[in-house]
Order: structure tokens, then sequence, then C-alpha cells
């Protein structure tokens, strides 16, 4: 997540109430790294969430949750194939970490 994004993040949670983030990453360091970022601050600690807990709760697409809530035909028009073709077990356990790590 580029700085620029960071701040928007940043701004869009101080400034709204029940902000959900939702992921569409391709593997599960950038689903940690992504997700780290919005619930406990930037982890390289260089952009404007670091240090930063947002406590944001963070989803990704392929969660049965998730696409559950979206129509059919646009799920398999916009991600289906993807998540046939990426490691979806690792991504999506890369964020269950995160989660797991941040609970109090």
């Amino acid at each position: 997540m580029g700085l620029e994004d960071q701040a928007a993040v940043k701004r869009v949670a101080e400034e709204h109430r029940d902000v959900v983030v939702l992921l569409g990453t391709p593997d599960a360091e950038s689903t940690q790294t992504l997700a780290q970022t919005v619930v406990a601050g930037d982890p390289s600690y260089a952009g404007p969430l670091a240090g930063v807990p947002l406590g944001l709760p963070v989803f990704h697409v392929f969660e049965p949750e998730i696409k559950r809530q979206v129509a059919g035909e646009v799920y398999d028009a916009q991600a289906a194939l993807m998540e046939m073709s990426l490691e979806t077990d690792k991504i999506l356990a890369g964020l269950r970490e995160v989660r797991e790590g941040a609970t109090p």
C-alpha cells in the first residue's frame, strides 16, 4: 500500500464509522502486509499509518462470507478465475494470522 493510499485509508477511517477493508491481494505475503497495515499500523514504519493501529476489520474477496454477498455472475466475471489460479488457502491463512494476532 503506497503512502498516498495509507493517508486516504487513515482519513476515511477517521471521518467515518463502520469502515471495512476488502482485499483482493494475489498472495499470502501481500495479504498479510496490507491487513497488518490497516489493523495494527504500517509494519515497515514508513507511511502515515506507521504506529497507527486503526483496528479495521479486514476481509478478502475469496472468503466464503464475502463471496455469498456478491452476485454469482459478478463474482464469476471478476474473481473466480483468480481464485482458481492463486493459492487461495495460503492467502486466507495469511489473513487469519493477522486477525489472530490482532486479538487482545
